[in-house]
């Protein structure tokens, strides 16, 4: 089974339809970039059709926004021809998105924009541990000064 991993930009916002069984599926159009960049300054890009199944494609769909920058992983990826509206036969990547990560949200996607607000985490504090080992305190007089460490 062929797998395709890597950083891709969502293409344009996710769809989710229905089977006839009621199972949700979110269509994903995936910008994948690769190579070095052309005399106009852009990198070449593998477009790739992603499928996302069940409770995870209704909840994540309306996060997956044009521009979007996703971690993904495309299950059972592999090539699969179609015919256009101008009867031209075409090849596309298909696979079955089986985990993706945010990378960015078309908000912070490099433009240069008001920084989000953020909470930090502060941890409760914790009252200083007694130490369990006490000193001897009646026989310092007859210590050394020279001590060799």
């Amino acid at each position: 089974m062929a797998q395709l991993i890597g950083l891709a930009r969502v293409g344009r916002d996710a769809v989710v339809r229905y089977t006839q069984n009621g199972d949700a599926v979110a269509s994903l159009s995936l910008a994948f970039s690769y190579g070095q960049r052309g005399q106009d300054g852009k990198r070449p890009t593998q477009w790739v059709d992603g499928s996302l199944w069940g409770k995870r494609a209704e909840n994540l769909a309306p996060h997956l926004t044009k521009g979007t920058m996703i971690l993904v992983t495309l299950d059972d990826a592999h090539i699969e021809t179609y015919q256009s509206r101008d009867q031209t036969i075409g090849h596309k990547i298909v696979g079955r998105i089986s985990a993706l990560e945010f990378a960015s949200s078309p908000n912070n996607s490099g433009q240069s924009q008001a920084p989000a607000p953020t909470q930090t985490y502060q941890p409760p504090r914790q009252q200083p541990a007694a130490n369990p080992y006490q000193a001897p305190v009646d026989n310092l007089a007859d210590m050394d000064d020279d001590i060799p460490f």
